[in-house]
């Protein structure tokens, strides 16, 4: 799965999932653009990923400020020539029973999640389909399938990113232009360590495979997506959740 000379955006990459999701398409030849709220982790993950491949690029980028988002596409434009891969990865959580939920927990979740992706889909769309190819992957949640007590907030927000993976599918098939998720279960991330002991060993034992995934795991799905391999796969889900959900 050879990415050489590809152009790729990942949001939210900084840490976790997106840091492994911008190593894993820089070794295999991308340059990124890393964009995070925190621009310290977003250079670090620029290093690493220059020791594994091309140098790409950090920026500041604030997921819901669309005006951020299109000056930092335009510079990923201005630097590299064009955009060929978008990385909605992006995400937070700020969990509550939904009696306690407030709306500002509310309305924050639904902004970096879902309308971060709208924004950042937007940006890139135009080059896109001006070059006929492209490869979007948002990363959603097992979670926005099955649901999650105390995370109305947050399954809502993946559960509607995955209706915008397949409407977008629908309307950029005809310029080449795949669009695809990622569903991710329990993860070891920061975000996942943040859950009670608990939680985390009620998870571990309604997963078949017997263990927490890596955020490698998910970044190893995404290259597979992102490649020309997968030119015939648009629209789709993949779960990546050691068989958690089954269907």
């Amino acid at each position: 799965m050879n990415l050489k000379d590809e152009i790729a955006i990942v949001t939210g990459a900084g840490r976790g999932i997106g840091r492994a999701i911008a190593l894993q398409l820089a070794g295999q030849g991308a340059r990124v653009a890393c964009w995070d709220v925190d621009r310290t982790l977003a250079d670090e993950t620029v290093a690493l990923a220059a020791e594994k491949g091309p140098e790409g690029l950090a920026d500041t980028v604030d997921v819901t400020d669309l005006e951020a988002v299109l000056a930092a596409a335009e510079t990923v434009l201005e630097t590299f020539s064009r955009i060929d891969i978008l990385i909605n990865n992006a995400g937070i959580t700020r969990d509550n029973l939904l009696v306690r939920m407030t709306p500002k927990q509310w309305d924050q979740v639904l902004d970096v999640n879902l309308k971060g992706a709208f924004y950042c889909t937007r940006a890139v769309a135009r080059s896109m389909m001006k070059q006929r190819r492209g490869r979007i992957v948002n990363v959603a949640s097992v979670v926005g399938i099955m649901g999650n007590a105390g995370q109305a907030n947050y399954c809502a927000s993946k559960a509607g990113l995955i209706g915008f993976t397949k409407s977008v599918a629908r309307e950029f098939a005809a310029r080449s232009i795949t669009v695809n998720a990622v569903a991710p279960g329990f993860i070891a991330t920061e975000m996942t360590r943040e859950l009670s002991e608990k939680n985390r060993d009620a998870f571990l034992q309604a997963i078949p495979l017997a263990r927490f995934g890596q955020p490698e795991d998910v970044a190893r799905v995404i290259s597979f997506l992102v490649s020309e391999d997968a030119g015939y796969i648009t629209g789709q889900v993949i779960n990546v959740d050691g068989g958690m959900l089954m269907s």
